[in-house]
């Protein structure tokens, strides 16, 4: 007896799922199959699954929106823009600590650390 008439229930709920939910993964099938009373477990499942090549990737590409590529602000002058990050750090055996940075664009320079 060939697998595919042991499996032949199998096969059609299988197919009748895939055809009607086709971008569902293996494990919304499995339980489908348990909601709609099936006594198969997800072993046997899987088995005939994979066997009719249904372990296919369904998925489509999501493509983003374009947008226009827009350069980078330059501060001209001193002060004109500073940028403000919280960092942290950790010694080896010491106690991590944090600190509160201050940047000034124009010269990238570090006007204050504070922790």
């Amino acid at each position: 007896m060939d697998w595919q008439e042991r499996d032949a229930e199998v096969i059609a709920v299988l197919n009748a799922l895939v055809e009607a939910h086709p971008r569902w993964w293996f494990w919304k099938y499995v339980d489908r199959c348990v909601a709609l009373g099936y006594p198969w477990n997800h072993k046997r499942l899987y088995r005939v699954y994979h066997a009719l090549r249904l372990n296919q990737l369904h998925l489509t590409k999501r493509w983003l929106p374009s947008r226009e590529a827009i350069p980078l602000t330059v501060p001209e002058r001193l002060n004109q823009v500073w940028s403000v990050d919280f960092m942290s750090d950790a010694l080896y055996r010491g106690p991590g600590f944090r600190a509160f940075t201050l940047i000034d664009d124009y010269h990238r320079e570090t006007l204050a650390i504070e922790h």
